[in-house]
Formats: C-alpha cells, sequence, structure tokens
C-alpha cells in the first residue's frame, strides 16, 4: 500500500469515528446528567419506582399510567403522552408545563435537556 493510499485511508477512518466517538461522548454526558438530577427519584428498570416513576419504557407511555405508582392528580389525569417534545417542555419547568405535578425540578436548560433525553431514548432501544 502507497503512504498516500494508507493516509487517505486513516483520514477515512477518522472521519467515520470522529461521530462515533462525539455521539459516545454526548450519551455519556446525559447519562452523568441523569446520575446527577434525576437518579435521586428514578429508576430506569421496569417496576423499580423510587420517589418517581420508573423510566423506563417511558417513549410512548402516556403520562400517569402505570398501575404500580401513586401519581399526583395532575399527572394521573394528563392527556398527553411522552416523547421528546413532551418531556423537554416538562424537563424546562415541570409546573409550568403540568401544574399541579410532585416532580420536584427547577427546570433545565436546553442542552442538558437534550442530552438526558438523548439518553433516555438511547437506553430505551435495548
Amino acid at each position: 500500500m502507497t503512504p498516500l493510499r494508507r493516509s487517505s485511508g486513516l483520514a477515512l477512518l477518522t472521519m467515520l469515528a470522529a461521530p462515533l466517538s462525539s455521539d459516545a461522548a454526548e450519551l455519556a454526558q446525559g447519562e452523568r446528567l441523569f446520575r446527577a438530577q434525576c437518579i435521586g427519584c428514578h429508576s430506569t428498570e421496569p417496576g423499580r419506582h423510587l420517589a418517581g416513576p420508573s423510566l423506563h419504557a417511558l417513549f410512548g407511555r402516556r403520562a400517569g399510567s402505570l398501575d404500580d405508582f401513586d401519581y399526583s392528580p395532575a399527572l394521573a389525569q394528563a392527556d398527553l403522552t411522552w416523547n421528546r417534545e413532551t418531556l423537554d417542555a416538562f424537563l424546562a419547568g415541570p409546573d409550568d408545563f403540568l401544574p399541579g405535578t410532585r416532580m420536584v425540578l427547577w427546570g433545565l436548560d436546553e442542552r442538558s435537556r437534550q442530552r438526558i433525553i438523548d439518553y433516555l431514548e438511547s437506553i430505551a432501544e435495548h
């Protein structure tokens, strides 16, 4: 292999690997944020509820729909399904989005919200 072909191959590998490394780093940051902001009240294990409900299989789930968790009346009666948009709005300001919720959070900045949502979405696929 000529030096030019070898360097071209290395450049191609670097370009292909860069997004994967960046994505992995973003997901790792999302996991760190989740552990810092959310894990005190929420588990990602099925059926394991803490102060808040398990976030296992969150995407596509109707809010307040787990039978084995005692939701606030606001969440139990909410007509919404968790997806990227509803979760983002909720994490931006839970009481503004859904007055009467018991969620104790004063809002997260947009970048932190997106990283946490990306992380939750990534573990939902496994």
